[in-house]
């Protein structure tokens, strides 16, 4: 079975929705590879600008398949099975945080566990009012993963997070836009066409400036001012060379609009 349908719609833009069995157990063995291969096939196509994430009834992504995990604990092959999803999920996300694409969730409802992750990695998020955050490790006796340690304390605050994980909250949707998890929140019937209306703002300038800004708001927690400035000198001597920024003055001298293209 698909685990997801996707739309390409104008401006670059792509439309990944996860289909109502996926969403609810998006990071079995079934599933998982399934939904990396859709997300990587938009990162990597030349004319995809930017990614809209979205799920199908009550669920953006619930995370793991449990009742995988309750056979692989009689198997004795849990840690198997973990390193086996995480060896696919890690990744993923990396590249999800490193590419010059524009990905935005689109939250239809609950997004926890892995399914967290997922939603945290992306460069924005725009959440319905039936949207739920919840971390769901320290009820199933887990650790977190999915990068949710890393992402969450950069959005909300290293104490609010700890607060999040060892209380297991779960935050409704006006407290996911309270605390910074979320961006913004609109009716359901209008949260693809609010997503994709960001995703087309977001998408709209040159690759090197995409991916140059995302990767130093990436490190910048992470070095020293001092070595943050030599970092972004050396990113926008690079972008000296791009076709768009030769557009970008272009434009400003014609007092028009830039069109970037990808490079």
């Amino acid at each position: 079975m698909c685990s997801s349908d996707l739309t390409d719609l104008e401006n670059g833009i792509r439309l990944i929705q996860f289909s109502a069995e996926s969403t609810t157990q998006s990071f079995s063995r079934e599933f998982l590879p399934q939904v990396t291969q859709a997300i990587d096939a938009a990162l990597t196509h030349p004319n995809v600008r930017a990614l809209v994430l979205t799920g199908e009834g009550k669920f953006f992504s619930a995370g793991a398949d449990i009742h995988s995990f309750a056979q692989s604990i009689k198997d004795k092959e849990a840690p198997q099975l973990i390193r086996e999803l995480t060896g696919i999920l890690h990744p993923l996300l990396i590249r999800m945080r490193q590419s010059p694409t524009i990905t935005i969730a689109a939250l239809n409802g609950a997004s926890a566990g892995g399914g967290l992750g997922l939603a945290l990695a992306c460069d924005a998020r725009i959440a319905s009012p039936q949207a739920i955050m919840a971390a769901s490790y320290a009820g199933m006796g887990l650790s977190p993963d999915g990068g949710t340690t890393w992402l969450l304390p950069r959005l909300v605050g290293e104490q609010v997070s700890r607060r999040f994980f060892l209380e297991n909250e779960v935050w409704n949707a006006e407290q996911c836009v309270s605390v910074g998890a979320a961006d913004a929140l609109v009716e359901a019937d209008k949260l693809v066409e609010a997503a994709c209306s960001m995703a087309a703002r977001w998408s709209q300038w040159g690759e090197h400036t995409k991916e140059a800004t995302k990767h130093l708001l990436h490190v910048q927690s992470s070095q020293d001012f001092e070595s943050h400035l030599d970092h972004e000198r050396t990113l926008i001597e690079a972008a000296g060379t791009t076709e768009a920024f030769k557009e970008g003055v272009t434009a400003f001298l014609e007092k028009r609009k830039p069109v970037f293209h990808k490079e």
